[in-house]
């Protein structure tokens, strides 16, 4: 499999994607970056900079385009606001006549690190975790790719022991730019979100997007991890 590295986490959170690659190996999935591959083009899309966007997009599929014709059978994506907007690709490019088919093959490949997992055989890794968890489950995870739960039922099957986190349906306020141009709602939001997953007392709080991640950190509170490195660090106590 293919692995989208992005651009932003391998600077503010390099421990993410290593932790996925041996989660996965452990469960005998090889995963590979391109080197060629960057920045999915969410950020400049979402800014208003269209074009500048789809050529990212372009550039990260000629990037991944000789090793999907080899036989790669997915391209995982750890950050679930750039696997939102990979597996939009098709419908972005569905007027390109060069790249329309490239696109749609490439969205059809793209999956959120959590669809993986989801579909292995979890008892492979399952150590008697107890540790309490706050999960939060980023927009882009739950209402753009109807993801909501996955990452949940992954840590519960895992033996964390997950807290209840109300109206978990909200946003945090970092919302892709949301956090740079209206920076006052966007803090209220993340309080608002930051009280709702401390209200259980976790351990631990984890997302699934580097976007939510920073900004929830922002506020010095509770530290916010990616998921995935907690899952990786119970299997190397157990080891």
């Amino acid at each position: 499999m293919l692995m989208l590295e992005g651009c932003v986490q391998p600077s503010l959170s390099p421990n993410t994607n290593a932790a996925a690659a041996r989660v996965l190996d452990r469960l005998g999935i090889s995963v590979s970056p391109a080197k060629e591959a960057g920045c999915c083009g969410a950020t400049d899309y979402h800014f208003g900079a269209h074009t500048a966007g789809l050529e990212r997009a372009r550039r990260n599929i000629d990037a991944w385009w000789p090793a999907i014709e080899a036989g790669a059978e997915a391209i995982v994506i750890s950050a679930s606001g750039c696997g939102a907007f990979v597996k939009e690709y098709g419908e972005l490019l569905q007027r390109d006549q060069t790249y329309a088919h490239k696109a749609e093959r490439v969205s059809a490949l793209a999956r959120d690190l959590a669809e993986i997992l989801a579909a292995e055989p979890l008892i492979e890794l399952k150590d008697g975790a107890t540790q309490r968890v706050a999960f939060h489950c980023p927009c882009t995870l739950q209402h753009a790719q109807k993801l909501g739960g996955a990452v949940e039922r992954i840590l519960q099957q895992l033996g964390f022991d997950l807290t209840a986190v109300p109206d978990a349906h909200l946003c945090c306020g970092s919302a892709g730019t949301y956090s740079i141009t209206q920076p006052v709602l966007a803090d209220k939001l993340r309080e608002n979100k930051l009280n709702a997953l401390e209200s259980g007392k976790p351990d631990t709080i984890v997302t699934a997007n580097i976007g939510c991640q920073t900004h929830l950190n922002g506020a010095s509170r509770t530290p916010v991890r990616h998921w995935i490195e907690l899952v990786e660090e119970s299997l190397s106590e157990r080891a």
